[in-house]
């Protein structure tokens, strides 16, 4: 196994998705599912609220339209919802579980309940709860980002340290 360093954070951080999603995505196809762990997130939320806007899901769910976009794409292709226009702009693009994508939420439920016994399990080996770990990197990265931190660090490094030409 490799160990990894600052040096290699987000090799690690994806080595780590890896191992999570492989293994979801596994036991979605074991159960014959044809479904992908990101098309969760999008499906909790359409339960959760209702049919909505790209735009509003990739508010609630804090991420880019464009890859909300993405995965409805992929999810519509697969039969799980539909995308249809606004009513009041048709420049909106409104979501909604079909009736396949509902028919599978008690099979999905059964998957999300192993996953959370399962990422347990896991903080217990690793002595912390890793999701409040990313949560408070998230809330560091939104008050300050890391494009601010690169540059604070590059602004450091530019500065004079002082006249070096100085005889002593």
């Amino acid at each position: 196994m490799t160990t990894h360093t600052a040096a290699s954070f987000g090799t690690a951080l994806r080595r780590l998705i890896e191992h999570l999603d492989g293994a979801l995505e596994q036991a979605y196809r074991d159960d014959g599912l044809d479904f992908r762990p990101r098309y969760t997130p999008v499906v909790r939320a359409l339960v959760a609220d209702g049919p909505q806007g790209i735009r509003a899901l990739a508010d609630r769910l804090g991420v880019s339209h464009s890859a909300v976009s993405q995965t409805v794409s992929q999810m519509a292709a697969a039969g799980l919802v539909a995308v249809t226009r606004g009513e009041e702009d048709a420049r909106q693009r409104i979501v909604a579980l079909t009736r396949a994508g509902t028919a599978l939420l008690p099979r999905l439920e059964d998957h999300w309940r192993a996953a959370r016994a399962a990422t347990a399990s896991l903080d217990t080996e690793t002595g912390g709860v890793l999701v409040e770990v990313i949560n408070r990197a998230n809330a560091a990265l939104e008050a300050r980002s890391f494009s601010d931190r690169l540059a604070a660090v590059r602004t450091d490094r530019a500065a004079p340290t002082g006249n070096r030409n100085r005889a002593a």
